[in-house]
């Protein structure tokens, strides 16, 4: 059948094609053939054995799974079939044509060729998370993530007395002239020091009589040891980040200090000897900056989130000290617990709090107003420190959520006997509790005797399957990523409600199903997949779309406290390249398809 014209220049417009020399592209225009279907005609379908991948230059066609469930609707320039390929297995999946559409059939050989001799290729089928380079060395940074961008400038006939000022109010150490030609130098405390205070010139005078006229900068891809060596041979302290005439960024000592200085451990230790909520916030502020640092360095998502989880056990634990300091000793034994992302150990750099108390069942009505009191000292403190407080005021600061221990167990069972949509809700957060501080003897029992109570219960637990079906991966008509239509996030992603949420859901059933005692994300499916509650090949597919997902997230977050602002939840797909767009609509297809094979009563194993 004659290919559409024309075929060589269709296949070079498509990633990842269109990163290969010439030749390469019109051989595979060569091998392909091209394959029209009817509406309602299938490419493939479920148990069928898949030999060639499959792109689509017109038409559409839905995927569903083995429940019949759409996972997903795709157009033109998308490509299907490669997953049962490149594992050699039969198709899980049936495609199916929408509409006429004309396919480009690349046969198994060619594409295993195209993927054994062009890295790019192979990068692009390779569904894992792409390594990287810079590992967890802060040296082998490019300056551009560890520069200040945008740094305080002013045109060369700026008064020396105006820059001074603005050096001050700023607090900066430098100020970098520039004008419509571009970077022309720098001035710095040194030389406002020996030039004006000292030789007497005249602070009225142009900025540009006293500055370093074409100082030694860098580029932005240059590695900030090369920062290092060059301040260490030439004796400055800054260096001015250009590319060709342009002033990108600056590097000080401070910088180089600052970096060097902040981890995890620091802010923590901080924390833990602050003598009030004012001096913890000041360390927790640092936890964007920590956010970027522990991004760059290449660490995983579960360790970044881990690390800043446990500044906020540590701010946690500090308020509770300091409210017996204040409140004096405890009348009975009690347990801080947290719950949502911070029980779940899964912090991001936007977290808000989510607690409550269980005390020990000797507590009369006369203790409950020390609780109360101490309870709101700890809320108010991690809000000060950022931990802004709940919206659905899912708080210890809430009589329903500082109870003794004997209503914690009528709650749970209440719960588990009658599970209406308030019940599903609260046991779906409460599930994800972690004790932070107190007497964790209260909680062992509890868990394990709700973990047994809600497995046991067949209609609970079909119904808290449901409620983990309400997120739904962003799938749809928009190279199969679906955007907010409408409001303040029209046409982005949230990836937080859409992204990881589906999967904390998944993870949070797999545990009850298993009664796993790992309240982690991650680790309830890496659990799940141990104790075979979820099959080998369907948790491993699990595992790898949540790190894609959750890394994404963080890197979206990343950008956005490079570039100034609060970081947030909510992206704009645009912002993303052909290669990552897609491994994430690749990542959310994984997620909707173990989604439907829980909802269809095959659970996790079909």
């Amino acid at each position: 059948m004659p290919l559409p014209a024309p075929l060589t220049q269709f296949l070079a417009s498509v990633h990842p094609y269109d990163s290969l020399p010439a030749d390469a592209v019109e051989a595979l225009a060569e091998a392909c053939e091209a394959r029209e279907l009817a509406a309602g005609e299938a490419a493939f379908a479920v148990g069928d054995a898949v030999q060639a991948l499959y792109v689509i230059a017109e038409g559409a066609f839905e995927i569903t799974d083995e429940a019949g469930v759409q996972l997903s609707i795709l157009g033109p320039r998308n490509s299907f079939g490669e997953r049962a390929l490149l594992r050699s297995e039969t198709a899980t999946r049936t495609a199916t044509a929408t509409a006429a559409s004309t396919l480009i059939v690349v046969p198994a050989a060619t594409l295993f060729e195209l993927i054994a001799a062009h890295t790019p290729v192979a990068r692009f089928f390779d569904r894992r998370r792409p390594s990287r380079a810079d590992g967890r060395n802060l040296a082998t940074l490019p300056v551009e993530r560890l520069m200040t961008a945008s740094p305080a400038s002013c045109p060369p006939q700026t008064p020396i007395c105006e820059a001074a000022r603005l050096m001050r109010d700023r607090h900066i150490s430098s100020i970098c002239v520039s004008d419509d030609a571009g970077f022309q130098g720098i001035v710095t405390l040194r030389d406002m020091n020996s030039r004006v205070v000292v030789e007497g010139h005249d602070p009225c005078a142009p900025v540009s009589s006293i500055m370093t006229a074409n100082p030694l900068t860098l580029g932005p891809k240059a590695l900030v040891t090369d920062v290092l060596h060059l301040m260490v041979e030439r004796r400055i302290g800054h260096i001015p980040i250009v590319e060709g005439a342009t002033l990108l960024g600056i590097v000080t000592q401070t910088d180089l200090t600052r970096a060097q200085a902040l981890s995890s451990a620091d802010i923590v230790g901080r924390v833990a000897k602050s003598a009030d909520a004012d001096e913890m916030a000041r360390a927790t502020a640092e936890i964007p900056q920590l956010l970027v640092q522990l991004v760059d360095t290449g660490n995983r998502h579960e360790v970044v989130t881990r690390l800043i989880t446990d500044i906020a056990d540590t701010a946690t634990r500090r308020l509770l000290a300091l409210a017996e300091e204040n409140l004096g000793p405890p009348p009975v034994p009690y347990l801080w617990l947290a719950c949502g992302s911070q029980g779940r150990q899964e912090q991001t750099g936007v977290s808000d709090q989510d607690n409550c108390l269980i005390l020990s069942d000797a507590a009369g009505e006369a203790d409950m107003a020390y609780f109360h009191d101490l309870a709101r000292f700890v809320a108010q403190g991690l809000d000060r420190c950022g931990y802004f407080f709940c919206p659905g005021d899912m708080m210890a600061t809430n009589p329903r959520w500082c109870q003794p221990l004997r209503v914690w167990r009528e709650y749970f069972q209440r719960w588990i006997a009658k599970p209406d949509p308030e019940a599903q809700m609260l046991a779906s957060v409460m599930f994800d509790l972690r004790p932070i501080g107190g007497d964790e003897g209260l909680f062992a029992s509890l868990q394990a005797d709700t973990l047994g109570a809600a497995s046991a219960n067949s209609i609970f637990t079909a119904h808290m399957i449901s409620n983990s079906l309400k997120h739904q991966p962003p799938l749809g008509l928009l190279r199969g990523l679906a955007t907010i239509r409408s409001g303040d996030h029209r046409n982005q992603l949230d990836l937080k409600l859409n992204g990881v949420v589906p999967v904390v859901d998944l993870g949070r059933v797999y545990a009850l199903q298993g009664q796993l005692r790992p309240v982690n994300t991650r680790a309830r499916l890496e659990a799940a997949v141990a104790a075979g509650v979820v099959s080998h090949s369907g948790g491993a597919d699990l595992l790898d779309a949540y790190d894609l997902i959750a890394t994404t997230r963080l890197e979206h977050q990343v950008r956005q406290v490079k570039a100034g602002t609060r970081p947030g939840n909510y992206l704009d797909p645009s912002q993303l390249s052909d290669f990552e767009r897609s491994h994430l609509r690749d990542a959310f297809v994984v997620v909707k398809t173990m989604q439907s094979s829980v909802g269809s009563g095959k659970g996790a194993l079909g």
